[in-house]
């Protein structure tokens, strides 16, 4: 309670949200989370015709998302083959840098056709950033969450093991 008598307001609390989100014609469903965020997610069949690809769209404070980022959450969901592939390609070149610590054999694995990257994730947020988690990879920096590739609008920024889930 505030000096005033008054009950804190905690954000999120109270606010009307919708169980379910329909977005580039999926059907995203809000999950548990904190009381000061909402969380919806959605799964779609990966383009090459592999396993689902997952989802996330985050709000902090909770609230339901604005117009611009269900628009985002629309465009990553439509172009994700375009983005895995830049995501790719951000960490063929990024983690050859000295202080990602890869041994002589994981530098090894950046020249191969294939990055040992697999099952990628997209996450959204209220801020209209987002990212692309690869949730299996054989580099030790991706133990034990996957490897993270943040972007701005289209543009990979940033990329970085994940220790905490």
């Amino acid at each position: 309670m505030s000096d005033d008598g008054e009950l804190p307001s905690i954000p999120g609390v109270g606010v009307d949200l919708p169980a379910t989100l329909r977005i580039a014609g999926l059907a995203w469903e809000r999950t548990e989370s904190p009381p000061s965020l909402a969380c919806w997610t959605g799964s779609f069949p990966e383009p090459a015709g592999g396993n689902a690809v997952d989802i996330s769209l985050v709000m902090e404070p909770a609230a339901p998302p604005e117009e611009v980022t269900l628009q985002l959450a629309h465009d990553v969901v439509s172009r994700f083959d375009v983005f895995v592939d830049r995501a790719a390609r951000y960490c063929r070149t990024r983690l050859r840098e000295r202080h990602f610590g890869l041994t002589a054999e994981e530098l090894s694995w950046l020249d191969l056709p294939e990055l040992p990257l697999a099952a990628p994730e997209a996450v959204v947020w209220a801020d209209r950033t987002w990212a692309i988690r690869f949730t299996e990879s054989r580099f030790r920096l991706a133990e034990p969450y996957g490897i993270l590739v943040t972007f701005n609008g289209t543009q990979p920024v940033d990329v970085e093991g994940i220790e905490d889930e």
